[in-house]
């Protein structure tokens, strides 16, 4: 009869190196999503496919669909990064990231990061390619730009943790 292989006691050199019972990965992983391989890329296919699933509609132009997609767009950004709150996990840091938005967690809170660039980059870049397409219509160039403004605005460092008018302050 075969006796099962026991684990060495607790006391051995070994067993105090070992970090039993604990995980590798961040503490609240809202802050490093954005890094994650591949999101860049994925994120701007999302935006592709939503213009190229806008462009398939019939009798809609060329122009609404440009402006459409940027409305879509930045109106997902604005839900997702700026209004949404807390994790959606349980996380281990008693609570800190409860009051706080997507975009506040995002790299523990550092400005200026690739992931915080890329994603005030991108709206940026999208507007630019909406006004151009739309030839800067004068209705289609200020509904950009007001959307344009409401999703740059949230994300300044000024505004970090700021919460205007006690608009989603609990």
């Amino acid at each position: 009869m075969k006796y099962p292989i026991r684990a060495p006691s607790c006391g051995t050199p070994n067993a105090s190196a070992m970090n039993v019972g604990t995980a590798h990965s961040e503490v609240n992983p809202n802050t490093r999503v954005m890094n994650s391989r591949g999101m860049w890329l994925s994120y701007i296919l999302g935006i592709g496919l939503l213009h190229i699933i806008l462009l398939s509609i019939p009798f809609v132009s060329v122009p609404v669909v440009w402006t459409l997609t940027n409305l879509i767009h930045n109106l997902c950004m604005y839900l997702l990064l700026h209004t949404v709150k807390g994790t959606p996990f349980e996380t281990p840091d008693q609570g800190k990231a409860r009051l706080l938005t997507h975009w506040e967690q995002m790299d523990y809170g550092v400005q200026f990061t690739a992931s915080r660039k890329f994603l005030t980059i991108t709206p940026i870049v999208l507007y630019i390619l909406t006004s151009f397409y739309t030839k800067y219509d004068r209705v289609h160039f200020v509904v950009n730009t007001v959307s344009l403004l409401t999703v740059l605005i949230p994300k300044l460092p000024q505004l970090h943790g700021v919460r205007l008018f006690g608009i989603n302050k609990y």
